[in-house]
This record gives C-alpha cells, structure tokens and sequence, in this order.
C-alpha cells in the first residue's frame, strides 16, 4: 500500500529539521543555538520545528538520543574486556562507527543542565548496565562510575580540549594506554579507605 505523499513530506520535513538542528547545535553551545536558525537552515518556517518538536529541549533531547552500543561484556573473555570495551567507545568517536550526537552532547553538558542529566543517563544506564552483568552487583555502580570517568576523560581532553599530547597519539597507543586502567576498575582490586578512629 502507497504511503501518502503528504506523510511523506512530512517525515522529510521531520528529517530536515534533524539535520539542521544537529548541525547547529555541534556549531554553537545549546542556549545559543536558536530556533529560529534551525529552521532558517531548515528552509522551513519556525512554528514548523515547533509543531513537530514542541519546544527546543525536545529537539535537542531528540538530537542526542544516543544508544552508545555497548559490547556484552559476557561474550568477551575476562581478561580483554577493558580493552574490547575502550576500543569500541574510541570507534563511536573516530571510527565507522562515529556517532555525531556525542559531541554535541559533551559540548552541551559543559554549560546546560538537561544536556548535563542526558550525559549521566547515558553513562549511569548503559555503562552500568554493561559493567552489572560481569562485576558483583554491590560493586556495579562503583565499577561503572570509575570506568565512566576515564570514558569522558579521554574525550574531553582528546576531542573538546584537544590538549597535543592527548590529540597527537594514535588509537592503537591510547587503547595500550588506557586498557590496563579500564581493565583493572572492571576486575581487579577496589580499596576502600580505612576509616579514622
């Protein structure tokens, strides 16, 4: 059965906005990004991104929908999940596998709170719930947030910051770098401080 054409204007009107939105939102921070340039991008009258996304944190909250695609760590041997792990989060950001809302979304967390929440969600659903199924569960949180911390480490100073030393190494260095550390927060000992008499 023929979809009608007006359905399909509208998804490519849906679409267009998308793109416009994603592209401002990469250019500028979030409260700089206006609708009103969106739908200038857009080619597209305003009211029209707000009819199909309400208001601006809907779009953005659509634009940064981001399913990170975690490996399951159970199928991977013990000893090579940091590394299975960190070369997959280096895919998303320099790989076939680039994501484009991650950036947008970084940038955004540095100076918007919504965007700032959507980060932790990110990180405390989808790394925790990767992290859970191969660590005790008392641990899972604690495990997780560590790892998390090198995660958003690594490209804050590598694709924000860009500080040299981090931006000149190479993929295959940074994983050789890093893996022992995202191994070792996912298997090895966690102290925890003695507490003062």
């Amino acid at each position: 059965m023929p979809v009608p054409a007006r359905e399909k204007k509208s998804d490519r009107t849906r679409m267009a906005i998308l793109v416009a939105a994603r592209e401002q939102f990469a250019q500028h921070p979030y409260d700089r990004a206006s609708i009103r340039a969106i739908a200038s991008q857009a080619r597209i009258d305003p009211a029209m991104v707000l009819r199909y996304f309400t208001n601006k944190e809907t779009l953005f909250a659509t634009v940064v929908d981001i399913d990170l695609h975690l490996p399951d760590l159970r199928a991977v041997e013990a000893d090579d999940r940091g590394e299975v792990l960190l070369r997959h989060f280096l895919g998303m950001w320099e790989g076939e596998a680039r994501h484009n809302a991650l950036p947008i979304l970084l940038r955004s967390a540095v100076t918007h709170e919504a965007a700032a929440e959507r980060l932790r969600e990110v990180f405390r659903d989808q790394v925790r719930g990767v992290v859970a199924a191969v660590v005790p569960k008392s641990e899972a949180a604690r495990r997780a947030s560590l790892i998390s911390s090198q995660l958003l480490g690594l490209v804050l100073t590598r694709y924000v910051l860009r500080l040299p030393d981090m931006t000149d190494r190479d993929a295959e260095g940074l994983i050789a770098d890093m893996a022992p550390t995202v191994q070792r927060y996912l298997n090895g000992s966690l102290t925890t401080p003695k507490r003062g008499r």
